[in-house]
């Protein structure tokens, strides 16, 4: 069964954090996973900050960046849209959300063909899975 992956908890599988074991663990119940066609850019961002702050040296970033290569291969891709626009600018108007999450949540809005209740969003966010919760998705927050 699919569930959608915010880029928040893709980059706790990609590096050291104390929720890594958590977040893989999760993968491991299930990686049939969807996102959206920004998640990959919005990871490389996190992790070349990561790299800039002196949190990540390069081979660790190598390997993250392999990693993400990897689950990028095997992940559903919600490609963008004019649909995928105005649900985002809808979310924006209803939720506290940057517009990155917006456009994460209207992505899983499309996968779960708008019936948020049938698909699990995982996230680290806890703004953006407020904000999923309140559309009726069934939230995963791995800590």
């Amino acid at each position: 069964m699919v569930r959608y992956w915010d880029s928040s908890a893709i980059i706790a599988m990609l590096v050291a954090e104390p929720a890594s074991g958590a977040v893989s663990a999760e993968h491991a119940r299930d990686i049939e996973m969807a996102t959206w066609w920004g998640t990959q850019v919005e990871c490389v961002s996190a992790l070349s900050r990561l790299e800039r702050e002196g949190a990540l040296v390069p081979p660790a970033l190598a390997t993250a960046s392999d990693r993400l290569d990897e689950l990028a291969s095997q992940w559903a891709e919600v490609q963008p849209s004019q649909r995928l626009r105005q649900v985002a600018i809808r979310l924006l108007r209803t939720h506290a959300l940057r517009a990155g999450d917006a456009l994460q949540l209207a992505a899983a809005s499309a996968v779960a063909e708008d019936h948020a209740r049938t698909l699990s969003f995982v996230t680290r966010d806890v703004r953006l899975a407020l904000a999923a919760e309140r559309e009726g998705f069934s939230v995963i927050t791995p800590s």
